[in-house]
C-alpha cells in the first residue's frame, strides 16, 4: 500500500513538473508572438561596417575609433555599462583620444531586437537622446531569460526616461518596425567582423578578444599612440 501512494505521488508531481514548464513555455510563446525575428525582416544588407549609420560620442578628428557591439538584454554589457563606461568616457571620449560608436548585436531573443530598433528610431531623431535611451535602459535591465523588452514596455520607458525627441514619431516607427532592417544589418556586420556575444570592441577595425577593460585600454594607448 505504501509503494503504492509514493506511485501515485510521484507520478503527480511529474503531472505537476510537466504542466509547470507547459504553461511556462505557452507565457514565453504568448508575449513572442508579434515580436520580431531576423527570418520575417527582408531588405538589401550591406555587410561592411559604415561608421556613419552607427550613434557615436566623441569628436571626430579622435586618432582611435572604438565600437561597442552589444545587447541589451545581455547582463554583461549592463555591468560593462554600469561599472566601465564612464571612466571609459572620461578617459577617451572626453579627452578626445577615442570617437565612441555603438552597434547593435542583438542575439539573445526576439525582445532584444525589439530593444535595438527602438534605439535605432531614438538615434534618427537625436543622437544625445540615444545615449539617454542606452544608459537608462541598461539601469532598468530585466531578467535575461524573460521577455520584458516588449512594445508596451518601450513605449512606457521612453515616455518616462528620454528626452528630445517627438514621441509620436518614435512610436510610429517602433510599432511599424521602421528601422528593423537597420538592427538585423548590425547584426550582420558584427558577425562578418567576428562577433559572437556580447559586448565586444572593435578598436581601429580590429575585433578585441575580450571585454576586459584593462586590455582594451592598452590597445586603445597603443593605437594613439602610433
Amino acid at each position: 500500500m505504501k509503494t503504492k501512494n509514493v506511485l501515485i505521488v510521484s507520478s503527480l508531481l511529474i503531472v505537476l513538473f510537466v504542466g509547470l514548464v507547459w504553461f511556462n513555455q505557452s507565457q514565453k510563446s504568448a508575449q513572442l508572438e508579434g515580436l520580431p525575428n531576423y527570418t520575417e525582416i527582408k531588405g538589401t544588407i550591406q555587410t561592411t561596417l559604415n561608421y556613419d549609420k552607427q550613434p557615436y560620442m566623441g569628436l571626430d578628428d579622435a586618432k582611435v575609433k572604438v565600437v561597442i557591439f552589444g545587447d541589451y538584454k545581455c547582463p554583461a554589457c549592463k555591468n560593462w555599462e554600469i561599472e566601465n563606461f564612464d571612466k571609459f568616457k572620461q578617459t577617451y571620449v572626453d579627452t578626445g583620444i577615442v570617437k565612441l560608436y555603438y552597434m547593435n548585436y542583438a542575439f539573445i531573443d526576439r525582445d532584444s531586437i525589439m530593444a535595438a530598433s527602438a534605439g535605432e528610431a531614438i538615434a534618427k531623431q537625436s543622437n544625445d537622446s540615444f545615449w539617454q535611451f542606452h544608459r537608462k535602459l541598461f539601469e532598468n535591465q530585466g531578467d535575461e531569460t524573460k521577455v520584458w523588452a516588449t512594445p508596451d514596455f518601450l513605449l512606457e520607458f521612453v515616455k518616462e526616461n528620454v528626452t528630445g525627441i517627438d514621441y509620436d514619431k518614435f512610436k510610429k516607427d517602433l510599432l511599424e518596425h521602421t528601422y528593423m532592417l537597420e538592427v538585423k544589418e548590425d547584426y550582420k556586420v558584427a558577425g562578418a567582423l567576428g562577433v559572437n556575444g556580447s559586448p565586444k570592441f572593435l578598436v581601429n577595425g580590429a575585433l578585441m578578444p575580450s571585454s576586459n577593460y584593462e586590455e582594451l585600454a592598452a590597445v586603445i594607448n597603443q593605437e594613439h599612440s602610433k
